[in-house]
């Protein structure tokens, strides 16, 4: 590029106004665009850019990317505009609702040789990037078990279940800390309270060959927040609570069980705290697509991780709607 980064966003919503905020203080925020052209309007203003059209947005040589931020049924079609215009995209997630719209999506950035990214914010939190290196460096002996749960009052949507909707993050960590195996086994259930047919909460048990189990849940029909992720080793655990100050978000546990011909014993200490650097994991993240566009480099949360949560999330609701293991 002859010109610095520019990026447009699409979707001026609660989440694109955070996308918007970040993209602005990087300084490569060109404008925005939305259906409803008061909200851009509204964004413009704020953020001191043009509102867009989609058609200027895809018309412009010196737009080098496009952050997707609307709903989900709509990512697939506005991306693959995106690429055929030879643009990089970044896609909120899910990625798309279905395996078959996911997998045309990568073959698009493929194609069009132009980075694809989705918005797995967790991957890019210093709490989880930390807990990955320790893993790695076996700082809790073999990976035995991941419990993870997203659990919160949070909004309530009726075009997308919560497996779309919250489940994506987990799955991320999942694809991450077992580099993307695929699980012999998805067995998963749901119910729905509030909109007939869009599920409200799941619990779901993923098996795989490696020997490796990971619990979900993850439900937006509760008072309390719970953000937890416990990675359990044969010499320890660590601990990442994200409703935690960020002194205490990321805790070691030494954790072992040992047995003799009559007990079986579980050793725990009262838990270390690792010591982390404060940062903006979208800030990171928004930073990390921007090195994407321009060094040429895959994105940490690239498109094949995002088509690899995306085939769980197809056996979870397989599961669900079979009443058997996926």
């Amino acid at each position: 590029m002859s010109h610095p980064t520019q990026i447009a966003l699409i979707g001026c919503g609660m989440w694109g106004r955070n996308i918007a905020r970040n993209l602005k203080a990087l300084g490569v925020l060109a404008g925005v665009c939305d259906t409803n052209t008061a909200a851009a309007a509204d964004f413009a203003a704020q953020f001191d850019v043009e509102p867009l059209t989609m058609d200027v947005i895809l018309s412009r040589d010196d737009i080098d990317g496009v952050c997707i931020v609307t709903a989900a049924p709509s990512h697939a079609e506005l991306a693959l505009a995106c690429f055929a215009a030879g643009k990089a995209v970044y896609v909120e997630k899910p990625l798309a609702l279905t395996v078959d719209d996911a997998a045309a999506m990568v073959d698009a950035a493929e194609r069009a040789q132009k980075p694809l990214m989705v918005g797995h914010l967790i991957r890019h939190h210093e709490a989880f990037k930390t807990l990955c290196r320790m893993v790695q460096e076996g700082a809790i002996g073999n990976l035995r078990h991941l419990r993870l749960s997203r659990i919160a009052p949070g909004r309530i949507r009726d075009s997308e279940s919560v497996l779309f909707d919250l489940c994506p993050h987990d799955l991320a960590l999942v694809a991450a800390l077992t580099e993307e195996e695929t699980p012999a086994r998805v067995q998963c259930h749901g119910f729905s309270h509030i909109t007939p047919g869009v599920l409200d909460g799941i619990a779901a048990q993923l098996d795989f060959d490696s020997g490796i189990t990971a619990s979900l849940q993850a439900n937006w029909m509760n008072p309390v927040k719970i953000h937890n992720l416990t990675v359990v080793g044969d010499d320890g655990a660590l601990v990442f609570d994200d409703t935690r100050p960020w002194a205490e978000k990321l805790t070691r546990y030494a954790f072992k069980i040992t047995r003799d011909d009559h007990h079986i014993t579980l050793d725990r200490d009262q838990g270390v705290a690792v010591p982390l650097a404060e940062a903006e994991p979208l800030k990171d993240e928004l930073q990390d697509f921007i090195d994407a566009i321009t060094t040429g480099r895959p994105p940490l949360t690239h498109g094949q991780e995002a088509l690899y949560v995306q085939r769980i999330m197809a056996r979870m609701q397989q599961s669900i709607d079979q009443g058997q293991p996926a």
